[in-house]
């Protein structure tokens, strides 16, 4: 099923299923999302941190990314002009000039995998697992193995 404008689906997409293997960075992101959320950042900050936050990780695991610069935010600053600590930490980021946006989640996490996925299949038992006070390294791949391809 695929949103348009209206917010219809089409029936080419299924929420049982992800339109591309579920990665260990998408299960990352999304709990990032979550502990972003629970430290009362906005929910567009919270999918910008998620992804930014990936992305970091990912690339110096891989030895890809340098420190990260953080981005202007137009209303994140305090009554003196001084961004607070709180609007600061969690958006928006860039990564090598890129803004690491709600946009940037949304194409990079959800419509990769499918908004249908995303919302019945994947969000739910993330969210769960982060309520009940699981850590990342607790559920990534257990979480993930029910969505996984089944070998041939």
């Amino acid at each position: 099923m695929t949103r348009h404008a209206a917010g219809s689906v089409t029936r080419s997409e299924s929420a049982s299923s992800p339109r591309a293997p579920i990665r260990r960075f998408d299960v990352f992101a999304e709990y990032k999302r979550l502990e972003a959320r629970r430290r009362g950042a906005p929910e567009d900050d919270a999918r910008g941190y998620g992804i930014w936050v990936a992305k970091v990780v990912a690339g110096r695991r891989f030895g890809r990314s340098s420190a990260p610069g953080v981005a202007g935010k137009p209303g994140a600053a305090g009554a003196d002009g001084e961004r607070t600590a709180e609007a600061a930490k969690y958006g928006p980021h860039e990564l090598n000039g890129e803004p690491q946006t709600a946009a940037t989640f949304e194409r990079e996490i959800v419509q990769r995998m499918g908004e249908p996925f995303y919302d019945r299949v994947f969000a739910p038992p993330i969210r769960e697992a982060f309520e009940a006070g699981e850590p990342y390294e607790a559920i990534r791949d257990r979480i993930r193995r029910a969505w996984s391809p089944k070998p041939r």
